[in-house]
């Protein structure tokens, strides 16, 4: 029987597995936050005690690593990471086959989850479908023909730096009004917190604040969504921006490819259905009339990552 080594290393995150290669239940699974201020060292080192956890002295046939930022997938090497200092072209396939011996096959986060939707989740019976990222950032995957595609340098699907709205504020990619600086939770935080700073008499945000104590800094995209869930109108107004930039980006990209499925993971998702009913409403709006497509949750919620890195080592045995 093979075993699969499955790892998912993410902005915020870090999550490792193993399961039978065809199995659909994971053997064993190990989850841990990045601490404050991480870095490559940290990542690795964390990572390293979740493999060690959970091979409990067992090897591995294969192993596949889904990595949250661009990697050329060709070699395996880590070009940076947006979120974790140090990562800079970090050579993680050649460090993980010297340690383990066994194959090992590193890509993009929204790509494996793009995989392993495919494969084992909401993508099942679909050739063509975009996988979608809302989290720490915003960015895609393809499947098209049923196979992954990274375009000439790997770097498709990065709808989160897609302009939406050229006048809006400055993403870290340095361009203003990307989907990922409206749409992604800690984007959405920031942008709640920089209004209460700018007006702290005004009546708006009082539910935002006192989910925090009056302590801004304690603001999160989770605490935006929990405030919009509770009537808070500042909350719903930047929530809700953030959702009108998803679907202006999903309606092009309909234009632009046509897939049958457009598939939405992440944590942002989790604000609710009034977030959903934006997304699919802008994003049918902006898409032509005659362009169909369906756009569904991820069915393997987190563990989207982890599951195409099943599908990613299985295809490089």
């Amino acid at each position: 029987m093979t075993l699969i080594l499955a790892l998912d290393f993410g902005g915020t995150k870090l999550a490792a597995a193993l399961v039978n290669s065809g199995a659909r239940e994971w053997l064993r699974y190990e989850r841990r936050l990045s601490p404050a201020h991480a870095n490559a060292s940290t990542d690795l080192d964390i990572m390293r005690d979740l493999i060690d956890s959970l091979l409990q002295r067992e090897k591995p046939d294969a192993i596949g690593v889904s990595f949250g930022g661009p990697v050329d997938a060709s070699t395996g090497t880590v070009r940076l990471s947006h979120h974790v200092a140090g990562w800079e072209n970090i050579p993680l396939k050649d460090l993980l086959e010297d340690e383990f011996s066994v194959p090992v096959t590193v890509d993009n986060d929204a790509n494996v989850a793009a995989l392993g939707e495919y494969r084992f989740g909401a993508g099942e019976g679909n050739h063509s479908l975009f996988y979608i990222t809302i989290s720490t950032g915003v960015g895609g995957g393809w499947i098209l023909n049923g196979q992954p595609w990274r375009g000439v340098g790997g770097m498709a699907g990065e709808i989160g730096h897609m302009v939406v709205d050229p006048a809006g504020p400055v993403c870290l990619c340095g361009k203003q009004g990307c989907v990922e600086r409206l749409a992604s939770g800690p984007y959405m935080a920031r942008n709640v917190r920089e209004f209460l700073e700018d007006e702290p008499q005004r009546r708006r945000g009082e539910i935002l604040r006192g989910l925090v104590g009056n302590d801004l800094d304690l603001i999160t995209g989770m605490v935006v969504s929990d405030a919009a869930a509770q009537g808070d109108e500042l909350a719903q107004d930047v929530l809700f921006k953030g959702a009108w930039a998803l679907g202006v980006g999903i309606g092009n990209v309909a234009n632009l490819i046509n897939p049958q499925l457009f598939i939405l993971g992440g944590s942002v998702i989790k604000a609710g259905d009034n977030w959903w009913d934006v997304v699919r409403k802008v994003s049918r709006e902006t898409a032509l009339p005659e362009v169909d497509f369906a756009i569904v949750p991820a069915a393997l919620g987190d563990d989207a990552p982890l599951w195409g890195a099943v599908a990613l080592a299985e295809s490089g045995l």
